[in-house]
């Protein structure tokens, strides 16, 4: 049996189809209940609904251990993809804690449950800085501890230091690094939240560029790791190198709304974090956009799939096709 932590989120869900698909028995980590509709809403937006009734549902937290001895009962490999993303100073704690001390428990119950493979879902946040002399992210850079990293990129960054210990001590692993993740059904969190905006009317585009890649390809790529004889390796995943404003204007046009018009600059987008972190503590409010959101939007990182290409020999999707299909669905 296969365990998967995190089926209520967009990497999870789309995996969970996935595996069902391909016959696998799953069994789901699930903290709320109310959570669980998200999942089985994405099943009927893709019209397999009678699948989401095979998922074997159990409720648990990755960080509390007691409730974990169970979930672990009778399973061969995991998959876990439960993490928090937030970019707001104030969840610095919550953040480190959920995705270092929560990865280190699920690394923990594999070693202890003997289980085959491990494959762990972290992030490009978590590769490293180009030196100076060097234009293009892969595997091999390395981290600087030097320059200055989001409370999510150190995150994600630790859970991979737990990752390797437990390849230290005998468990198979294997690591993706996505890109930002283009998906469906999730239209309040995450990716998601910029195809809401965009519908509702978003006046500014920056010119910042990063990796994207559609779930689809994701959750394709995890299956065949773990059906693979690799392991103790990492994988970049992305489709396309792609500049926000272009990113911003396919949204548009899929969605046959205005595109955006105005160019936030990065002295613009670094006021505007100073803004709303002045709003933030009058109104009491969760930060919108905190300054490493803003570094981001306009930093300029090219990242390589060229490892994860020659592995499998993957060909990625589109994304501004993707963006046109599923928009549609």
């Amino acid at each position: 049996m296969v365990l998967v932590t995190g089926g209520t989120g967009l990497v999870g869900a789309h995996l969970l189809i996935h595996l069902l698909e391909k016959g696998e028995k799953v069994r789901a980590i699930y903290r709320n209940s109310d959570n669980i509709q998200k999942t089985k809403n994405l099943f009927s937006l893709y019209k397999k609904e009678a699948l989401f009734d095979s998922v074997q549902w159990i409720q648990g937290d990755i960080l509390e251990i007691p409730a974990l001895e169970n979930t672990f009962e009778e399973i061969d490999e995991v998959y876990h993809c439960a993490a928090m993303i937030s970019f707001d100073p104030k969840e610095e704690e919550t953040v480190r804690k959920t995705n270092i001390e929560g990865t280190a428990n699920i690394v923990n119950f594999c070693l202890a449950k003997n289980i085959k493979k491990l494959c762990h879902v972290s992030s490009i946040a978590a590769l490293g800085d180009l030196p100076e002399h060097e234009s293009i992210i892969t595997e091999e850079t390395e981290w600087n501890p030097e320059k200055p990293h989001s409370d999510y990129a150190i995150s994600k960054y630790g859970a991979e230091m737990e990752i390797w210990r437990g390849l230290q001590e005998g468990l198979e692993v294997v690591i993706v690094n996505p890109g930002v993740i283009i998906g469906p059904g999730f239209w309040d969190q995450g990716s998601g939240e910029l195809f809401t905006r965009v519908k509702k009317g978003l006046p500014f585009y920056t010119k910042g560029l990063t990796g994207f890649v559609a779930v689809l390809d994701v959750v394709t790529i995890m299956h065949q790791l773990m059906k693979s004889p690799i392991h103790g390796e990492r994988y970049t995943l992305i489709g396309q190198n792609i500049v926000f404003q272009d990113l911003l204007n396919s949204i548009a046009e899929a969605l046959k709304v205005k595109k955006p018009q105005y160019h936030a600059t990065p002295f613009m987008m670094t006021v505007l974090s100073k803004l709303d972190w002045i709003a933030s503590n009058i109104f009491l409010q969760k930060r919108q956009l905190s300054l490493a959101s803003a570094r981001s939007s306009y930093t300029t990182d090219l990242y390589s799939n060229e490892k994860i290409k020659n592995a499998l020999n993957f060909t990625f999707m589109d994304v501004h096709s993707y963006i046109k299909e599923i928009t549609n669905l």
